[in-house]
Parts: C-alpha cells; structure tokens; sequence
C-alpha cells in the first residue's frame, strides 16, 4: 500500500508531455502543471493558428497566457528529489490523446513502440519484447507505431490483405482473389510495393535532380541579383555624377548670362545717365534765359526796356518734338530669345536621350514579358496619356484640348515651318515615346483615319512610300473607315475583318515585339495583332484622311470603365 502511494506521488508531480518529474514548473489557466520548458515549446506550435491549448483537458485560451512558475509546486518536487523519487521507469510512458497506445496494457494505457503488420496489434516496450524473444514471432512484420493498422484487414471477409489487384489496383485478401477479383491480374502485396519503391525511388532521384537544378537556378538569380544591385549601384552614382555636371554647367552659363546682362545693364544706364544730365543742364540753362526774358518782360521803363533787350539766338534742335527715342522692354530681347532656343534644344535633347535611358533600363529586365490582357479592364491598367507634338503636324492640322486633338482644315497655319513638320500627307506624331507595355485609345469622326506608331526618324517630305504611316518600314497604321478596315506596313495593305466603331485601342508590347489593334463599342474585338522585333523607341502617330473638319482625339480612360 505504502508502495503504491509513492507511485501516485510520482504519477502527480510528473509533466504529462516528457513523462518526468516537472521541471521548473508552472501552471495554466485551467489548473494543470508542466514543465515551463514543455508548454512553452507546445504552445510555440499554436503561435501560427492563434490558439493555445492545454494537452490534458484540451481547454483553449485567447491570447496566449503568460507562465507563471509555481513556487509551491517547485519546493515540493525538490523535497521529493532528495528523498531519492525518479521519474517514472520508461514501462510506464503513459500515452497522451495523440499517442498509439498498447493494445496489451490494462489501466491507464502506455504509448506503443511498435506496431505489427501480422498481429494487427501495437505494443509498448514492455509487451513487445516476446517479437524479439520468441521464434514464433521472428517473422512477424514491426512498423512504427500506427493507428490504422485496421485498414490491412478486407472489410468483406476480414483477413489480413496480401495481395494487391493491379487491374482494380486495390489490395485484397486471398479469398477476394478467388472471388471478386477472380481472373484479374494479382501479385504479392509485398512484390506490388517492391515494384512501386523502386518507381518511387526513381521519382525521388528525378525530383532530386530538379532541386539541384532550381537550387543552381537560384544561385544563378541571386548572382544576378547582386550584379544588378551593384551594376545599379554604381549607374545612380555615375548618372549623379553626370547630372550633377550638367546641373553645374547650367549653373554656370546662367551665372554668366546674368552677369553679361548686369554689365550690359549698368553700360547702358550710364549711358542714359549721362544723356539726362547733359539734358538737365541744357533745361537749368533754358530756365535761367526763360527768367531773365520774364524780368525783362516786366521792365515799365520803356528806354530801359530797350536798353536791356538784346535779340535771342536761335535755338538749336527742334522744338516741336524730343530727339530722344525710347525702346521699351527691348533692350535684351536677343538675349532672351537666345536663352529660349537653347532651352528648347536642351528640352529636345533630354527627351531624345530620356527615351534612350528608358529603353535601356527597360532591357535590363530579366524576366520574361507577362500575357496580353485578355479584357478590356486588363488592358486600361497600361492606359497612357498622348499629347501631340506641335512641330511634327502638318499645316493644315490644328490641335487642341491640350494637344490630344487633331482637325483638319481647308486653310494653312500661319506659324513659321519646322524641319520635324510633315509636308506630304497630313500626319502628326506624338511628343512622347512608347517604350514599355502601354494602351490608348483614339475616336474619330467626320472622316477616315490611320490610327500608327512610327519611329522618330520617318521621312517628313518626299513621295508616300518615304513618309506616309504604313508605306515604309519605319511604320504600322490601321486605316479605319467608315464601314471598313486595314492594316498597312511596309506598303503592304492587308484587309482585316471586325465590327465598325468610331473608336479604336492600341496595345504595345515593345520589348515583346507585340503591336494589337482593337474595335472598341459595347464589345472590345481584336481587329489585327503584329508580332515583330521594334529596333527603335516608337512614337504614336495620327493620318486624317482628306475630309473638311476630320478630326481626331486620344481619349482619356482609365481603369473600370465600361
């Protein structure tokens, strides 16, 4: 009796988890004690889930409690340490919830060791040791510990299944092979997982290579990671370098230029400083001559009157207006017209070479170009703003709305020519390039139109096959009719079929090579798609059909709209 109060003495100071005495211990909200090591570990498991749980009566708390060591508990596990209590002997491992327990243990169960695939039974180390012992069980089949060991059994004539039917691929007992599964093909369940382990064994081997491809992939990407980094790296530090030049260089002129016109400024206001006081001393003289006339004007003696009268000389200089002839505002005009045709050459050249940035840095990407969009949605993600560019357009073209719209007109313009303007036919070029993934849209009405995208460098004069969209190979035009559409490159026509619409998209894709021209009313209907290599950035562009008050807009849209 006194022996079996110092087992339950033992059993109560143990933690449930490791099985031993407790150890720092602690206790939870519901009351049961542990290890502070054992439930801190357990609930670091249910961090992700949000819960933690006790492992015993399965109670959960929200948020996770905070452990609290039991002092209490603590001085009585060290009281009964020294008076020689262990830890339960390895017998008496009791099986938790999740555990297999022994199918020969009577009372509280003890957790299996192993599990045997002929006995359909699991074991603790304590039963299990006649499978080692006597030869009746030496062939008896030992597997980790496991609860489904009922599924070896046929659910019809309940014997241990051992043969494996490859024509319904199922395993089956003996008697379903005589039966059921009578004539089909059969073998030993042991030669069937033979023949899948090596199958199985091959496949690992085949997924083992693939993970050291994909980890030498992954090598390789974060090689290229890093080059990139430092290869942009070391590009912002260089382009600082040189922005901070050119920042300098301007910083410079500008200095210079003012203090061109501060010189030219200070020349000439000493310069009408002078004038005006050689005009005031000629005034102070006129004042005095006018008021010696007035005194004399005013002399009653008559004989003295013509005494003191001497006749005037003649005034020199006309007296009915001033000599003097005044520029306003027009003093440094030149100077200012100078300033803004380098600003406008300065402004031509950074948008060229932005362009050239852009394009570069665009074919640095190493991924592969993503789909087409498949709806129209997915395509008003890439919508782009057009603006038109003043100097390309022909005479007779006249924009407006910012510069997204385009009217042909019976009279010419009457602003000077531009070497960038179309002479020929009555184009229009946009002011941006298109370099990357980009969709936009244009309406028309009145006539018909060339909806494009060209190179910079198309002919601007010359015969149609020089310089109209689509006759040359610096350019792709749909001709949009009333009733009618085609497509036209490298003076090639090709008639395309699709639903008439006063508005029609345009997708590009330039690093994918990818141009696709939309009919766009209630339905979006793929009219043309190109697939080529664009050598050059591209610059969206306009032809207007030869119809008084033809006109032409690049709408705004975005994302959602119907």
């Amino acid at each position: 009796m006194a022996e079996k109060g110092v087992q339950l003495d033992q059993e109560t100071f143990s933690c449930s988890i490791c099985l031993d005495l407790l150890k720092d211990p602690v206790t939870i909200p519901c009351g049961h004690s542990y290890c502070k090591n054992c439930i801190k570990t357990h609930w670091d498991g249910g961090d992700q889930r949000g819960t933690h749980d006790c492992p015993q009566c399965r109670k959960t708390f929200r948020p996770r409690p905070v452990l609290v060591r039991n002092i209490m508990l603590a001085e009585l596990v060290e009281e009964m340490k020294k008076t020689g209590l262990q830890a339960a002997p390895a017998d008496l491992c009791y099986a938790g919830p999740e555990d297999v327990t022994c199918d020969v243990c009577t009372g509280r169960k003890v957790k299996a060791v192993q599990s045997c695939l002929v006995c359909l039974a699991s074991y603790c180390e304590k039963h299990l040791q006649p499978h080692y012992d006597a030869p009746a069980f030496k062939k008896h089949q030992l597997v980790d510990p496991s609860k489904k060991l009922q599924e070896n059994i046929c659910s019809l004539h309940d014997e241990v299944m051992k043969i494996f039917c490859r024509t319904d691929q199922q395993s089956i007992c003996y008697l379903c092979s005589m039966d059921e599964h009578k004539g089909h093909v059969t073998v030993p369940i042991v030669a069937e997982r033979c023949e899948k382990q090596k199958e199985l064994e091959v496949s690992r081997q085949q997924i083992q290579q693939r993970i050291q491809d994909r980890e030498k992939d992954m090598e390789l990407l974060q090689q290229e990671v890093e080059d990139i980094n430092v290869s942009a790296d070391k590009a912002v530090e260089d382009s600082e370098k040189s922005f901070n030049e050119v920042i300098r260089l301007l910083q410079k002129s500008s200095s210079d230029v003012k203090q061109q016109i501060t010189s030219l400024q200070e020349h000439e206001v000493s310069r009408v400083k002078d004038i005006q006081e050689k005009l005031q001393q000629k005034i102070n003289d006129l004042k005095r001559r006018e008021a010696e006339l007035e005194q004399l004007s005013h002399t009653e003696n008559h004989n003295q009157f013509l005494l003191n009268y001497r006749s005037p000389s003649p005034l020199s200089g006309s007296t009915l207006s001033s000599s003097i002839q005044i520029r306003p505002l027009r003093y440094f005009e030149d100077v200012t017209a100078a300033v803004l045709e380098t600003r406008e050459k300065l402004q031509d050249l950074l948008r060229e070479t932005w362009t050239n940035i852009s394009l570069s840095v665009a074919e640095v990407d190493v991924l592969l170009p993503g789909p087409e969009p498949k709806t129209r949605d997915g395509l008003l993600k890439y919508s782009r703003k057009i603006t038109l560019d003043p100097n390309t357009a022909h005479e007779q073209l006249f924009l407006s709305d910012g510069n997204r719209k385009v009217t042909l007109m019976n009279r010419r313009k009457s602003h000077s020519s531009h070497p960038d303007k179309f002479t020929t036919w009555w184009q229009v070029l946009s002011k941006e390039s298109v370099t990357e993934r980009c969709y936009w849209e244009v309406e028309f009405r009145g006539g018909g139109i060339r909806v494009a995208v060209a190179y910079k460098n198309i002919s601007r004069a010359g015969s149609s096959d020089d310089c109209g969209f689509g006759h040359n190979d610096k350019s792709w035009a749909l001709h949009c009719e009333t009733s009618s559409y085609s497509v036209c490159h490298n003076n090639i026509q090709t008639p395309v079929s699709g639903p008439p619409s006063s508005r029609v998209g345009v997708y590009l894709d330039h690093r994918a090579g990818l141009l696709s021209f939309y009919s766009v009313s209630e339905t979006m209907t793929l009219l043309h798609r190109v697939q080529t290599s664009f050598t050059q950035p591209l610059h969206a562009g306009l032809w207007l059909d030869y119809a008084d008050e033809n006109t032409a807009e690049f709408v705004s849209i975005i994302a959602g709209e119907n």
